[in-house]
């Protein structure tokens, strides 16, 4: 998101899914989407049989691979490298779109000097991928048009996945493949709400509707709206004293605030709907810091393993157990109805949080329904001011939709750049965080199964998946596990400089030698146990995908 809202004013899907099967070129960089979004992998699919090129670049022979015109099998975090090289042989042939840079971009030039660094036996060397490889693969989506980017966790979860969003910016502009139908930068959320929940200022440094919180005109806005504070003007009309000011710089991110914790600067939490003691990297340096805690509060509809370090569990209601509305991937605000009442003393998340704030003394929570929250968001968020429960019964609609008979808006930056001008940002090529040595010598990346959903508390209590995938396993390449002595369904422990976990090899031709994978949805073999904290400086995401082990086998 960040890296986005840097280049183009906004961190949000460009375009929509249905245009993503009418693209004559796309790259799925990133991505295993027919496994972790498989709606959109059926558009990039349905493009692909239609006569449209598809270049995959991922370390794993994903299923997309069966339909693609290019596999770009780049090394676990070096796509930087991967993109720089690409756009290296664009502009060297002379295949950018110099119009579109011309009118509507800023910064290209010392964006094009950074291209230096990356001559195409460097980038090799790097990436692994043959020189005539990266040549194809920018040629193919230079001269495809249009062409569009799709990405997800394999791009924002490294130290420097700020800087990988910046360079596939970087490429759909100096393509010209942005703000127009089947093009632009794609990012696919890694939860049906997580839009939603940004949107909504779940994040450190924004409002709801990404309105900073160091703008003081902002912040009195919402001061005056939540009754927090007052004008000057109203306070000396009425004589009011009093004061409750909203803050006024950013505040800290989830891996931020469970090292506060740790160093117990932080002494109580309310953790909702989320799962760090599993799902964090260092979870064993995680649930230290939960332990500390003096007062944990979790809330979430099963017992989660965070759940077990709590003083108080709340019990929340379902999807499918509450009103309300799911922002997806596409910017698509949805309504979301009920379909049961919520099952023993559970309750909706919205009236939980209402609850608890009235018995804090808090005033405006008295909220009888969802629509009168929404109503509020309408009224304080301007991307959302067009958007009711009325309009909503007919269909979806896209943000930005401003005002009452506004249609949604489908594709951004169609005219102008959110921001103005897209601005290019040169980039320098940084290594992953931690790299194979003798005493650590294989790269784990990790990442999500077709049959289990990130920590598993939903997905782990259905018995047809366990049946299909009941337990965690690591992935091995066939050279790796002859060298180590590993066969198939041997029981091995992973190890890294911060723990150990035991599993079942599965060998698979999917990784090249020396990457090993594990899903990191099952607690009895937590990949997150070996995962690396070190954090992007700017996004603070820490890197999931590149983390050095050894395999050895029991």
């Amino acid at each position: 998101m960040a890296g986005l809202a840097t280049t183009f004013g906004s961190g949000a899907m460009t375009n929509s899914i249905a245009e993503v099967g009418d693209a004559a070129c796309i790259l799925a960089i990133g991505t295993n989407t027919t496994e972790a979004h498989p709606v959109i992998g059926l558009e990039v699919i349905r493009a692909a049989k239609g006569g449209g090129k598809l270049i995959v670049a991922n370390p794993r022979e994903i299923d997309l691979c069966r339909f693609a015109s290019l596999w770009l099998q780049h090394s676990p975090g070096t796509n930087v490298a991967l993109l720089m090289g690409m756009m290296r042989v664009i502009v060297d042939e002379g295949l950018f779109a110099s119009d579109f840079i011309k009118d509507k971009c800023e910064d290209f030039d010392a964006f094009k000097e950074s291209l230096e660094d990356f001559n195409l036996d460097f980038v090799e060397q790097v990436t692994k991928v043959p020189k005539a490889q990266i040549i194809e693969a920018a040629r193919m989506f230079a001269t495809n048009c249009p062409a569009t980017i799709i990405y997800a966790m394999g791009i924002t979860q490294h130290s420097h996945g700020t800087d990988n969003v910046l360079a596939i910016a970087n490429l759909a502009m100096l393509t010209g493949n942005v703000g127009k139908p089947s093009t632009g930068v794609n990012p696919l959320r890694g939860q049906n709400n997580v839009q939603g929940a940004c949107d909504m200022g779940a994040l450190p440094n924004v409002y709801p509707g990404y309105q900073a919180v160091s703008d003081p005109a902002i912040r009195e806005k919402f001061e005056t709206a939540w009754g927090c504070s007052l004008p000057p003007s109203l306070k000396e009309k009425f004589g009011i004293t009093w004061s409750c000011s909203l803050p006024s710089s950013p505040g800290l991110t989830l891996v931020e605030m469970l090292e506060a914790t740790y160093h117990k600067d932080i002494k109580a939490l309310y953790i909702v709907g989320e799962n760090p003691a599993l799902s964090d990297a260092d979870t064993q340096h995680v649930r230290k810091a939960l332990a500390q805690l003096e007062f944990l509060v979790v809330q979430d509809i099963f017992l989660s393993e965070t759940a077990e370090f709590a003083h108080v569990v709340l019990p929340a209601a379902s999807f499918a157990e509450k009103d309300g509305t799911f922002t997806n991937t596409e910017r698509r605000v949805q309504r979301v109805r009920k379909v049961i009442e919520p099952v023993g003393d559970s309750k909706p998340d919205w009236w939980i949080i209402c609850q608890v704030a009235q018995k804090l003394g808090a005033k405006g929570f008295d909220y009888s329904q969802p629509s009168q929250i929404f109503e509020e968001i309408g009224n304080l968020t301007p991307s959302y001011g067009g958007m009711s429960y009325g309009r909503l019964e007919n269909g979806g609609l896209q943000w930005p939709c401003p005002f009452d008979d506004h249609p949604g808006t489908p594709i951004l930056h169609a005219n102008t750049f959110v921001r103005g001008k897209g601005r290019f940002i040169p980039l320098k090529y940084i290594p992953p965080g931690e790299m194979p040595d003798k005493d650590y010598p294989l790269i784990l990346t990790t990442g999500r199964s077709l049959y289990h959903y990130h920590t598993g508390t939903m997905t782990r209590r259905v018995t047809g998946l366990n049946t299909i995938e009941p337990e965690g396993v690591v992935e091995i390449n066939p050279q790796d596990a002859s060298q180590l002595n590993i066969a198939q369904g041997d029981r091995v422990k992973i190890s890294s400089r911060r723990g150990e976990v035991i599993a079942k090899a599965k060998i698979a031709r999917a990784w090249p030698s020396g990457v090993v994978f594990m899903t990191f949805h099952f607690a009895e073999s937590a990949a997150n146990i070996l995962t690396n904290p070190k954090l992007d400086p700017v996004a603070k995401i820490p890197e999931f995908k590149v983390a050095a082990v050894k395999v050895e086998r029991l």
